[in-house]
């Protein structure tokens, strides 16, 4: 059974072009990867719970903002690791500066026996579409597309 995550994409718009609001993941891995690296504000759930209940939670809890609004369905996409990403994408605005993450715990350095605390989501920043195509993760470009479809029909 594939790992199982939801999330939310927040668009607004500027200058009459569309923005997207991702998140580029925190941790030492992360760390110097930029292109291809950033993500939808997104967590895994248990199969068996509501996955919009999940995306909303997720959201909330890697990015410190609550989720409102009308949520347009983008559908669901299979990563390269395996892990199925279902999301929605609502119309908000924040502010990236105030963005406040869950954080995780892991051996750092690796096999030193020491546990270090890192942010889940070390920042978050707003794109064109043409940036985030470039910066999100490549499994989940088809989740721009969807956006961009859907807003524009």
């Amino acid at each position: 059974m594939p790992k199982l995550s939801a999330g939310l994409l927040m668009y607004r718009w500027r200058d009459r072009e569309m923005e997207v609001f991702l998140v580029h993941p925190g941790g030492p891995f992360w760390a110097k990867k930029d292109l291809g690296a950033w993500s939808i504000p997104k967590g895994e759930y248990a199969e068996g719970d509501e996955p919009f209940e999940a995306a909303k939670r997720e959201f909330e809890e890697e990015t410190g903002f609550v989720a409102q609004g009308d949520f347009l369905e983008l559908g669901a996409v299979k990563q390269a690791g395996g892990k199925v990403v279902s999301a929605w994408a609502f119309e908000g605005q924040c502010d990236p500066g105030e963005l406040k993450s869950n954080v995780f715990e892991m051996e750092w350095p690796p096999r030193s026996g020491r546990l270090v605390e890192f942010p889940e989501v070390d920042r978050g920043e707003w794109f064109s579409i043409a940036e985030a195509r470039e910066r999100i993760l490549k499994g989940q470009l088809p989740l721009v597309d969807s956006l961009v479809r859907s807003v524009n029909a």
